[in-house]
């Protein structure tokens, strides 16, 4: 996928995966960025996380990102935070640029030294490839992933945004197990792009869930090159589109997943309880197990909202499921082998109105599935 003006990429093999598929990537800016950045609420978070916090709190000039999969680098102690430092370093002396501009992001198993002699030895090969498209980084930073995840939106301006995402297991909000890159060419103050990339993240990754763990390694950033005059709002809503789309394709490429559930509430108290009760829905092991067994089973979903911590009266509800209305402020006569056969379909939609105000919320999850177990049994044996 083309990239906007200002950036290129880049994912080669540095011999970290098994598998000897790429494994290293980089994006370039030929001058410094204004950026943002989301992470993991985990309290246990990778040495990348660490210190790409810490940058982003020196308000640091950021030139390049370099990511390794295969490797998460947590929980390595002092010996990772250097092998960080040192991956950041060799990255910055191949680029020219200050250690201090190059960002970091690691994903794969915990608790392994990060191979560096690989990572050293990429970067003449990492620099060579660099082009402007993102098509081999996003296939660099994939783990258990079965496709890449890329979005693109040109703006009225001409500006535009390419999003590139990882993510398919250990995924749920604040934030979901996934590694998200938005880029764009659309000029943007650095306070104004931290404003919206935290709101936007609230209403898109933070609102993906496909088995309610969070990782440690989870990141979100967004890059400007600040090249094209562009509306504030309208690059809101792009980089909002591109956000809620990355979070879909994560769902839909959960772990084991057969189906794409998405839970769109109406009628909360407010946009954040519309948001919490969407999130609980997409979340329930019991709603996503009713999902993967085509079963239209309402009650499970009024319980999750019931648990939900959005306020309501289960007396003024109302649900449907792919679009067969199965409660209405009481139990509804409907025909369960009609809605059945519907829940067979690849995207399944389930619809709330909690009648309590007007605020609302969706969310992405997936059908859980006992590919999902064995996958998870065996991820490092």
């Amino acid at each position: 996928m083309k990239l906007p003006q200002g950036f290129k990429a880049a994912g080669v093999k540095a011999g970290l995966k098994q598998s000897g598929r790429r494994d290293l990537g980089l994006i370039l800016a030929d001058r410094p960025l204004n950026w943002a950045l989301v992470s993991t609420s985990n309290v246990l978070h990778a040495h990348c996380v660490a210190r790409n916090r810490v940058l982003a709190a020196e308000g640091a000039a950021v030139r390049a990102l370099v990511i390794n999969s295969g490797n998460a680098n947590c929980a390595t102690g002092e010996q990772g935070r250097l092998d960080n430092q040192e991956m950041a370093a060799a990255t910055a002396a191949a680029a020219g640029v200050d250690a201090g501009q190059v960002l970091t992001a690691s994903t794969g198993v915990v608790g392994q030294r990060m191979p560096l002699d690989g990572v050293r030895a990429a970067q003449a090969a990492l620099f060579a490839a660099l082009k402007d498209d993102s098509d081999d980084f996003a296939d660099a930073i994939l783990t258990t992933d079965l496709v890449d995840k890329q979005v693109e939106v040109e703006l009225s301006s001409g500006a535009r945004i390419v999003g590139v995402a990882k993510g398919s297991g250990m995924i749920h909000p604040n934030m979901a197990t996934m590694l998200g890159f938005v880029m764009t060419d659309a000029a943007i103050a650095q306070d104004r792009l931290r404003l919206i990339w935290k709101d936007t993240a609230d209403r898109s990754f933070n609102q993906v869930t496909v088995d309610g763990d969070t990782s440690p390694n989870d990141m979100a950033f967004v890059f400007s090159s600040n090249l094209v005059p562009t509306d504030e709002q309208e690059l809101a809503n792009g980089l909002l589109h591109v956000a809620e789309e990355l979070a879909r394709r994560i769902a839909r490429d959960g772990e084991g997943a057969t189906k794409l559930l998405t839970v769109q509430v109406a009628g909360a108290a407010n946009d954040e309880e519309g948001r919490a009760a969407a999130r609980t829905v997409a979340g329930s092991p019991l709603v996503k197990s009713a999902v993967h067994g085509n079963d239209p089973n309402w009650g499970r979903i009024l319980v999750a909202l019931g648990r939900s911590g959005a306020a309501f009266d289960p007396a003024r509800a109302r649900i449907s499921v792919q679009g067969v209305t199965v409660y209405d402020t009481a139990p509804q006569q409907f025909d369960a082998a009609a809605a059945s056969e519907l829940l067979r379909q690849e995207n399944v939609v389930i619809d709330v109105d909690l009648g309590a105000g007007s605020g609302q919320g969706n969310a992405w999850g997936c059908d859980l599935t006992a590919e999902y177990v064995r996958i998870n049994a065996d991820y490092t044996t």
